[in-house]
Parts: structure tokens; sequence; C-alpha cells
């Protein structure tokens, strides 16, 4: 079992992973401003380059993590994310921003195939483990709000960069010292049978992948648009964008605990009718959001993230359930590099969808989107099934 300091600096990495690519989202009103661009649907494309890089950029990262050493592809994420950090701060041009901001998400890419697996390597309790790493990442997104809130209301934009840019560095000189060297890369280890069967493995992992996708389009369209949402549909209640930022973290800190629930019943119910629960009250809470406002409009959020997020447990708990550990890290960056790399569209296509039709439309397609993944999960194998198949190997 992974040592104590190290487990903490994964569970903070994964929180880092997700804060610096959402702070360009609560800050893109501000950073339009300066650069004299009208609106900040016309500055939003700009920053798709970081969300498909994040997603293709998985598949090299997760190959060098099981090639290589997971260890010391984790300190390129450290060291990397610290320097393009910088590097976004210091650009002058919306061109300069969209290139910092694709170099930020290639070296951002290297966390989940590689620190998750690192993390789950011999865990006891699969599932929370899952529960409390995933919760530790979305509190990396209401960090995001928050943080990015304050520093462009007291300091500027650059310094909502500048702060985790240095985090980076120093978390990266401590996992340095705290993290046990690997006595081998993982693809060098010697191979065990799996008890699933090949056929049901290979249907369980396009069923997530495709699930994975939609789910992915639903996380890039709300965690970058909430901010504007909530801007545009609480004129006349707040205004303040550090109150918008408060209101931000607490959307994400407390709908975040919905994956250390998730991740509990994971070790103890099925996964299908679980998983397709979850998705239904996505359903359910975004078709109630497309006519709120105000105060209503803050607990559908709250309900609609908390549906979102929970629904993540399950796709590193396939992963972990399916695969051996000598090649987690490459399925992981395939089933990442499609979903991310898809989903990167929705950043891309999120400013442009606003403008010309409104935040009411694009509600209207993210429940339609819940609903094709709950369609998708019908495929899943089921428990039973799954049990009787490996009972039939055994039997040959």
């Amino acid at each position: 079992m992974m040592n104590r300091p190290t487990s903490l600096l994964l569970n903070a990495a994964h929180a880092l992973d997700h804060l610096v690519l959402l702070v360009f989202a609560s800050a893109v009103g501000t950073i339009a401003t300066e650069f004299q661009i009208a609106r900040w649907e016309d500055l939003m494309p700009y920053t798709a380059g970081a969300f498909i890089m994040f997603g293709i950029g998985s598949i090299p990262s997760g190959r060098l993590g099981d090639l290589w050493s997971r260890r010391k592809m984790m300190l390129v994420f450290f060291w990397g994310i610290g320097f393009s950090c910088l590097a976004v701060a210091l650009t002058k041009t919306p061109i300069q921003l969209a290139i910092a901001l694709t170099v930020l998400g290639g070296f951002a890419s290297i966390y989940h195939p590689v620190g998750i697996p690192m993390l789950l390597k011999n865990s006891p309790r699969v599932g929370v483990t899952i529960g409390w790493n995933n919760l530790a990442g979305n509190m990396g997104i209401a960090i995001a709000a928050i943080l990015t809130g304050f520093m462009v209301k007291y300091f500027g934009w650059r310094a909502a960069f500048i702060f985790p840019a240095l985090m980076a560095m120093l978390m990266g000189v401590m996992f340095a010292r705290l993290a046990p060297e690997e006595a081998e890369a993982p693809a060098k280890k010697k191979a065990e049978p799996h008890p699933i069967p090949r056929h049901i493995t290979m249907r369980a992992l396009v069923v997530m992948t495709v699930a994975a996708t939609s789910g992915s389009l639903l996380f890039n369209f709300t965690t970058n648009g909430n901010n504007e949402l909530l801007r545009e549909r609480f004129t006349g209640i707040i205004t303040d964008p550090a109150a918008l930022g408060v209101l931000l973290a607490v959307i994400y800190s407390v709908s975040a605990f919905s994956q250390v629930i998730v991740g509990r019943l994971l070790d103890q119910i099925p996964m299908k009718p679980l998983f397709l629960c979850i998705v239904g009250s996505q359903i359910v809470l975004l078709a109630l959001a497309t006519q709120a406002t105000g105060w209503a409009l803050f607990f559908c959020a709250l309900g609609y993230m908390a549906a979102i997020f929970g629904a993540i447990p399950f796709l590193d708990a396939v992963v972990v359930r399916y695969v051996d550990d000598r090649m987690r890290s490459r399925v992981a960056g395939i089933r990442i590099a499609i979903s991310f790399g898809v989903s990167g569209i929705a950043v891309f296509l999120l400013g442009p969808i606003v403008k010309a039709t409104g935040f009411e439309t694009l509600l209207i397609s993210m429940t339609l989107i819940a609903c094709f993944t709950a369609f998708t999960l019908t495929w899943l194998p089921s428990e039973r099934r799954i049990a009787s198949a490996i009972l039939r190997n055994q039997n040959q």
C-alpha cells in the first residue's frame, strides 16, 4: 500500500490539475476586457486547445507511465504545470494566450492516466480511494472559482495563474523527496490471468468510453460555463465577481462530496443500476435548470453538478476492475483521449452557442446528452452476467 504522504500529494495533484484548467473560465470576462475583445464568448474558443491537448495528450502520457515510470511522469507533471502557468500569466495577445493554454493542457494530461493508476495500485478499498481522489479533483474546481474571483478583484487575472504555478513547483519538490522510487516500470511486471473474459471486458470498456465522452461534454460545458451562467441569471441579485466566485465554490465543494458517497457505494452495490440512477438525476436536474433563475438556479446547479461529479468515479472503477495494472495507464490514456478530445469541442462551441441562442438552448442540449448517456449505459454488462461468465471460464 502507498505511503500516506505520497497519497496526499497525488490527491492534491488532482486538485491542482482541475484548478489550472478552469482559472481561465473563471476570469474570461476580465481577460476579454484587457485584450479589448467585446464579448467573453468570442474569447472562449481560445482555450479549446488546452482541453483538446488534455485529451489527446493522455495517450503518450499513459504510455510513458506504463513503459517508463509513473513517478517520473508525475514530476514532469508538477514542473510542466508550474512553468506553463507562468507562461499564461505573461501572455499579451489572444494568440499567445491560446498557445500557452494549449501547452498547459498538454502537461495537465499527465495526471489522470498516470497519477490515478499510481494511487489505486494495491488499494484495499478501490471505491473509497476513487471517491476521495475525485473529491480532491473537484475541490480544485471549487478553489479555481473562489481563488480566481478574489485574485481578479484584488490582484488581477495574471496572479490567478502565478499562484498555482508556485504551488505546482513546491509540490514537485515535495513529491521528489517523499515519493518512493519504482523498482521497475509497471509494464515490465509479470502478467497474471484476468478472471473476466475478454469479450465482456471489451464491451464494458467501449460502453464506458462512450459514456465517458458524453459525461465529459457535460463536465466541460458546466465547469466552463457556470460562471457566466450565474452572472447572467443572478443579474440584479449579485454582480460582484468575488461573491459569484464564492457561490460557485459552494456549488463545487458541496456537490463534490457526491463522489465520496458514490465511491463507498461502488464497494457495496452493483455498478450498473447505481450509474443509471445517477445519470437519471442529471436528466431531471438539467431540465429544471433550463428555466431557473436566481436562487432556484443555484440549487439546480448544486444538484446537477453533484450528479455530474457523482458519475466520474465509475470511469476509474471500470478501468481498475477490468484492466491489469501493467497497462492501466495506457488504457486510461486512450479512454481519456477519446472522451476529453471529443469533449474539448464543447469548450470551443460554448461561447458561440451561448452568443447565438443563449444558455437555455445549452441546458436543453445538455439534458439530451444525459439521455444519450443513460441509453448507452443499458449496454453495460450486469453483475450477474459477469459472474456467470467467470464461472464458465473456471469450469472450462
